[in-house]
């Protein structure tokens, strides 16, 4: 070991427990060698790091600030270890991660029921839910939301595209007439579903209309039905409605008015080191929704 680092592990025991020889015995060494090393970090910093006592030992100012470095390069020495480790290993242990409720049921769970059957190491603890959860407080591994993201603290990895569309059935367009202007959304029925606030474009700027209808329900598959029975206007993300648009049983509208592109994102608490569990999952998340039929062009 080279001399800049001898020392260090016993500064920080010493530190830590306050005295030398309770940090000689977690170092499972004598308290001579401890005190030895100590005086001769001391030596080639040319700085005092405690004060010494009978029966305590406490930190200098240059003490504190030196454990304070010391801790660093402690964490980046153990994250070190850990990465080169985990290339070899396998993902295993409990991987505790949240989705909504019905893009879950439809595409995450399916995907990671895979991914578990890969790797039987592995436990899995899956919470769909509509509530957004916070990862840390409730102890979570991985979270995937929809759409526009808000909480800073988590680092985010793009999993798939997340389109909007406007659009109704052919057989409520010719009953009703088609829009061709956000203004006209107003004296359509549009099916409501978690929010009657819907994203559009206005002159390349991102604007809420608010609409309005006789329906409404906070499930998408609820609204798509709905639509396709010529019920109303309805907006939706491209996963519920590209096969139908396809076929013709739904007609896409004011497409130059159709909000920017979102996405679905993977999300994690930051931290330095991701294990192999979350970021071997997240990888195998990326592939499966980039195969999925439901996120092809839409004609």
């Amino acid at each position: 070991m080279s001399a800049g680092w001898e020392g260090i592990d016993e500064f920080v025991a010493v530190a830590e427990h306050g005295q030398f020889s309770a940090a000689a015995s977690t170092l499972g060494v004598s308290s001579s060698h401890v005190s030895r090393q100590v005086a001769m970090l001391e030596d080639r910093l040319q700085a005092r790091l405690f004060y010494r006592s009978t029966r305590r030992v406490s930190l200098t100012e240059a003490g504190h600030t030196f454990l304070q470095h010391c801790r660093r390069l402690h964490d980046g020495r153990d994250e070190a270890l850990r990465a080169v480790h985990d290339l070899a290993s396998e993902p295993k242990g409990l991987l505790r991660m949240t989705c909504a409720v019905a893009y879950g049921e439809r595409f995450i769970v399916p995907l990671v029921s895979d991914y578990q059957q890969r790797y039987p190491r592995l436990q899995l603890d899956i919470e769909l839910t509509n509530r957004t959860l916070d990862l840390v407080d409730e102890g979570l591994d991985l979270a995937i939301r929809l759409g526009r993201l808000q909480d800073s603290r988590l680092v985010a990895h793009r999993l798939a595209p997340r389109r909007m569309y406007l659009c109704a059935s052919p057989a409520y367009l010719e009953r009703y007439g088609r829009p061709h202007s956000l203004s006209e959304l107003a004296r359509h029925n549009c099916l409501v579903g978690s929010s009657d606030q819907w994203q559009m474009l206005q002159e390349a700027r991102e604007i809420n209309v608010r609409v309005s209808g006789n329906w409404r329900c906070n499930s998408g598959q609820a609204v798509l039905d709905a639509a396709l029975k010529g019920m109303g206007l309805c907006q939706l993300p491209d996963y519920y409605v590209l096969e139908h648009l396809r076929s013709g049983a739904l007609i896409s509208l004011l497409e130059h008015h159709q909000p920017p592109n979102t996405a679905v994102w993977a999300l994690y608490p930051q931290q330095r080191h991701l294990s192999p569990k979350v970021r071997g999952l997240i990888e195998h998340l990326r592939q499966g929704l980039a195969q999925c039929e439901a996120y092809a062009v839409a004609p």
